[in-house]
């Protein structure tokens, strides 16, 4: 639009029944521009023409709403001045930029005065540009730990200075000062994690209480990567289990032969009483491929397996008679793996220790997870493993017998000798031994190596927070320490000593009450600020508040990255960097953005 139709200037001119003309045509473009964001859809069409017939979401929706009200449809498209119609390109990104620029705001007001932490992540979208997502991790006022997407930013390069020089300049267009940052989360990579050069050791040079956590996430899916890799009949299984999913799944006809087989087997258990019907249960589904970056996936990728293990067997029976040889090649040999009494036990081995690891998956996902109940976790997760090694070989190996029965899959005699001489022994010690014990030892190996916290002081002490089992891990000099040793710009002056007084009541008052026997730390703070203790307790509280602002997991930017692959899609590859972050914004942090006053947003938007 040109300066002199900007709607400040045409305002003046006009009187008081054409100023609101002018506002209900914003507002309507405001209101479209608003939806389009949320859905994540496009704006903009390839012909935009009067005449055109696919003109675009915004004028396309800006139509359709002249069709619901006689009043907008007097005011806007023709029926307004040709330099007022508040539909352009510039226009919209304009609306947009101002929303997004409240949103950015809001999470700044609700931070406030509190220190926070940053989560970062880079990944390259559809026009190939490197983009640096930045997260910012708090506890709000109300003792809730948030974690906000708060910037894209796309980068030259991913060195760690232009890194930490791009992180700064948002931090510092919002006034959040470096003095604040308590906490760095990334993955392993070297320009992120590097000791020396990394962007944790640049920001640690400004800030040294910005203390730097490895992504609990990234370290469990390298644990159990590298505990599959060194255990060679693990690491064949799961190449068979993708040869076997990829060539059931390699065409849709396929596909539906295996679910109209799997929907007969259901219907047939149905009928005999062997499972249950109910609303949600028995649904279609198919066999999952695994993904090379989530571990998670190969676990559903057993369990629809077993799921749908008969299926599986007469499709790749059919494709055996295949008259292309190719095919028929490969559906013999994913038959004939299938059917092995190998394949089946280690099927039921790695269910039975995903059963156990998947939660640890599921918990790093969760944006409100704290540090100290993350390593929790990983305890418990440990404790279970060995549970199993040394309690669950007879109850695994009665499962594996049933499920070939079940499935005519022969077994051999399991106390059949193997060898000769002193290297003689039975079929079941093999897999006993070689298969069972050795699977979950590499596995209890790889996490005690990437989980080794008790090293790590910071993590230590921290614990002595927890309120797990009645406070189990409760200790007054421990927590002192905490806030001495890593927390001395937090508590100054006369506050270390009010601190180590606090801790005698908050000992006799809160650990020893029902009230607060909860389940995490972040449940805790909750808990305190709802029954208006922790301006009893404020220095604890404030502690309690520096260790859940510490970073679990960089599961939040993976999640913005996957709004970012909705957003700009194939046919959107030319978005402007700023369009796209804007964009992202409002896509992301919608919640801001629903209840977002229009008449305000008209306001700002004049001057």
């Amino acid at each position: 639009m040109k300066p002199s139709g900007h709607i400040d200037k045409v305002m003046h001119r006009i009187g008081g029944e054409e100023v609101l003309k002018h506002r209900l045509r914003l507002k309507t473009t405001i209101m479209v521009v608003k939806q389009l964001a949320l859905q994540g859809s496009s704006f903009r069409g390839h012909d935009e023409s009067d005449d055109s017939l696919n003109p675009g979401n915004v004028l396309a929706w800006i139509g359709f709403a002249t069709k619901l009200n006689d009043q907008i449809n007097s005011v806007v498209l023709r029926n307004a001045p040709g330099n007022a119609k508040y539909t352009s390109p510039s226009i919209q990104k304009e609306i947009l930029g101002i929303k997004a620029n409240r949103v950015r705001c809001k999470i700044r007001e609700e931070i406030g005065d509190s220190c926070f932490s940053i989560l970062v992540d880079e990944a390259v979208d559809e026009a190939g540009r490197e983009q640096m997502s930045i997260i910012l991790r708090y506890v709000s006022s109300s003792g809730i730990v948030t974690e906000r997407f708060f910037a894209l930013k796309s980068v030259a390069d991913t060195s760690a200075e232009t890194l930490k020089q791009a992180i700064c300049d948002v931090l510092s267009q919002y006034d959040l000062q470096i003095e604040k940052l308590r906490g760095q989360g990334y993955d392993g990579a070297s320009n992120m994690s590097g000791q020396f050069n990394g962007v944790k050791a640049l920001f640690l040079r400004d800030c040294p209480y910005a203390y730097f956590v490895h992504c609990f996430a990234h370290r469990l899916q390298l644990a159990l990567i590298t505990s599959t890799k060194v255990c060679d009949p693990i690491w064949d299984f799961f190449s068979i289990l993708d040869c076997i999913i990829n060539v059931v799944k390699a065409s849709p006809k396929r596909i539906r032969e295996l679910q109209a087989i799997h929907k007969k087997d259901l219907d047939g258990m149905l009928d005999v009483g062997e499972i249950q019907s109910g609303q949600g249960a028995n649904q279609m589904t198919s066999l999952k491929r695994s993904g090379p970056t989530r571990w998670g996936s190969h676990y559903h990728s057993i369990l629809s397996i077993i799921n749908m293990f008969n299926a599986t067997c007469v499709v790749l029976e059919d494709l055996c008679r295949s008259k292309e040889g190719e095919q028929r090649a490969q559906a013999r040999g994913a038959s004939k793996n299938i059917k092995t009494l190998e394949f089946v036990f280690n099927l039921h081995l790695m269910k039975g220790i995903m059963d156990i690891t998947d939660f640890l998956c599921q918990a790093f996902q969760q944006e409100s997870v704290d540090i100290v109940a993350a390593i929790g976790f990983v305890s418990m997760a440990k404790v279970k493993l060995q549970k199993l090694r040394g309690e669950g070989w007879d109850k695994l190996l009665q499962e594996v017998k049933s499920f070939c029965s079940k499935h005519a899959i022969k077994v051999p005699n399991m106390n059949a000798t193997l060898g000769r001489g002193e290297k003689q022994t039975t079929l079941e010690h093999r897999y006993h031994f070689e298969y069972f014990n050795q699977c979950i030892d590499f596995q209890l190996g790889t996490l005690n190596s990437r989980f080794n916290e008790s090293s790590v002081r910071l993590l230590q002490l921290s614990g002595a927070l927890d309120p797990k089992s009645s406070f189990r891990s409760f200790d007054e000099e421990n927590i002192y320490r905490l806030a001495e040793e890593f927390y001395p710009r937090d508590f100054e002056g006369n506050e270390m000593n009010c601190l180590k007084n606090e801790l005698g009541y908050y000992a006799d008052h809160v650990v020893h009450s029902q009230e607060y026997d909860v389940s995490s730390l972040a449940k805790l703070l909750e808990k305190l600020v709802e029954t208006g203790m922790e301006a009893r307790y404020r220095l604890i509280c404030r502690l309690i508040r520096l260790v859940l602002t510490l970073p679990v997991s960089t599961a939040t930017t993976e999640r913005s990255f996957s709004a970012m692959k909705h957003v700009k899609t194939d046919l959107r590859n030319k978005m402007g960097d700023e369009f796209l972050a804007d964009c992202l914004t409002i896509f992301f942090e919608r919640e801001y953005v629903i209840g977002m006053d229009e008449d305000s947003i008209i306001d700002e938007f004049a001057k």
